[in-house]
């Protein structure tokens, strides 16, 4: 950790670490003035007609997975605790596997993976657990 990092904190430098990792991940980077060159490494924002709606469906795809998989960890550990009764257990079953479902139908509609979806937060490893895991 440098001595900025101390000052602002770790949380601070940890979000500011998911920041850069979105940003490699999707492409983006801080808009320059066209007469001033941009800083090393530092991308533009692509706006390609023809991308925009799939890194679009990316990004929202992303954030839906990050919750159902959130969700899904609440359902089972819930489960294991005796929280729920067995009819609730069966609709929350239900209900995530349908949202799984969807999720699939989705990325395949738009010539996504599962992987696809997963962000590589560098220091902090990947967003979504490994296949598997």
């Amino acid at each position: 950790m440098t001595q900025r990092d101390s000052e602002r904190g770790a949380p601070a430098a940890a979000a500011e670490a998911v920041a850069h990792a979105a940003a490699r991940a999707f492409g983006i980077g801080p808009a320059q003035l066209e007469d001033q060159p941009a800083p090393a490494g530092a991308r533009r924002l692509e706006t390609d007609p023809d991308t925009v709606e799939r890194d679009l469906m990316k990004l929202v795809l992303t954030i839906v997975e990050l919750l159902r998989q959130l969700m899904e960890r609440t359902a089972l550990h819930r489960v294991d605790q005796g929280d729920l009764t067995e009819h609730q257990e069966e609709r929350v079953g239900m209900t995530l596997m349908i949202l799984h479902e969807r999720m699939s139908e989705l990325c395949d509609r738009y010539d996504l993976t599962m992987d696809d979806l997963n962000l590589d937060l560098g220091p902090l490893g990947s967003l979504l657990p490994q296949s598997g895991a």
